[in-house]
């Protein structure tokens, strides 16, 4: 549910002209707090709090990259393979995943799995998302 509510403000708000001033802030600042609090809960519920952290890490860095690519003119890159839905629906899998796991007794941990995807997954969509960045700022011509 969080995810569509996610998905869905944004929209929302840009296709019915409903944006205001402060409107980055607050799409942009609580999905940050959040991907902290829930990653890095995740890494404590997985017994691996430095892979939780690491997982914030990078949840962040992807934003940051994008919104700095907008502040310095170029078009925003939500581009993945590990944007934020993915990221939140990885998360959700692997908390669902985990619960068959514990009751069957399977001796997999669901949680640090899902870390482990959205660090590498978050860690390639950095450096994809800098690539692009750093191509789109080269192909702009001085004063244009």
């Amino acid at each position: 549910l969080r995810l569509l509510c996610n998905l869905f403000d944004g929209m929302v708000a840009i296709e019915g002209g409903k944006q205001s001033p402060t409107g980055a802030f607050w799409n942009e600042a609580p999905d940050r707090l959040a991907d902290i609090l829930i990653l890095a809960g995740m890494g404590l519920g997985a017994g691996n709090t430095v892979l939780g952290w690491a997982a914030a890490a990078f949840a962040v860095l992807t934003a940051y990259i994008r919104e700095l690519g907008t502040s310095a003119g170029a078009a925003p890159d939500f581009s993945g393979p590990m944007a934020k839905p993915q990221r939140m629906a990885t998360a959700t899998i692997a908390a669902v995943a985990g619960i068959p796991i514990g009751i069957l007794g399977l001796g997999l941990n669901a949680l640090e799995i899902g870390l482990w995807v959205i660090v590498a997954g978050s860690a390639v969509t950095a450096l994809r998302r800098s690539w692009r960045l750093v191509s789109s700022l080269n192909g702009k011509r001085p004063g244009g």
